[in-house]
């Protein structure tokens, strides 16, 4: 870890890495981004809807948001937590949870490029219902000018993550209390049509292959 920038060190390298493998299955597995930047003076960190392009992070938001018109050059970072359970030990100092998160910094790139925008925005839809895109219409011209694309080219990223029961002292042990993993699970739940969707009408594939997602 000695050759990372000193923005990507883990002060605690017992949980961290710096794989790419792990840190792709951890932005594979989230649905939102928090991506944090300067605006005005100020931090700033707002949600985003995200996907994984070739050697960046594509977010989109409105044309007009402060982040796409900001973000062009700007350094960027993005955080994403998967929250697997709540550890619960013998004493308050010792709680924790387990988690997998990763943190990605870079620099904004705005898409200005026709086919890059529509890939990536096909990236995203994706990203959050798998074989969603050919489900559905078209973008029009209109809602290509509305929505903002912006690259986030990784420079560096890392994943921390912990599993496992509590790291009590052996001296409470022995104290009688209950101890160990509450279980935190992300489910999708069943489709809500909405009141223009044909009575009757099966939910489309892309449903279930987001729902295969998060199965246990």
């Amino acid at each position: 870890m000695t050759d990372q920038p000193r923005f990507n060190r883990a002060r605690n390298p017992k949980h961290a890495t710096q794989d790419a493998a792990a840190i792709d299955a951890i932005l594979d597995a989230g649905l939102v981004g928090h991506v944090g930047f300067v605006a005005e003076g100020r931090p700033m960190v707002m949600p985003m809807a995200y996907a994984r392009g070739p050697g960046c992070i594509w977010l989109h938001g409105a044309s007009k948001a402060r982040i796409v018109k900001l973000a062009d050059g700007a350094a960027l970072s993005m955080t994403v937590t998967l929250l697997d359970g709540i550890v619960a030990a013998r004493s308050g100092f010792h709680h924790s949870v387990n988690y997998r998160s990763a943190v990605v910094h870079g620099t904004g790139r705005l898409v200005t490029d026709a086919a890059e925008h529509d890939a990536a925005l096909q990236a995203i839809t994706e990203h959050l219902l798998p074989g969603r895109h050919a489900e559905i219409r078209a973008m029009t011209a209109q809602e290509r000018k509305a929505t903002g694309v912006i690259a986030l080219t990784v420079e560096a990223a890392s994943a921390k993550m912990r599993s496992g029961p509590p790291v009590d002292d052996p001296a409470d042990h022995g104290l009688g209390l209950w101890a160990g993993v509450v279980p935190v699970v992300t489910a999708l739940g069943r489709a809500i049509p909405d009141s223009h969707t044909p009575a009757g009408l099966a939910e489309p594939p892309s449903i279930a292959r987001a729902r295969a997602r998060f199965a246990r």
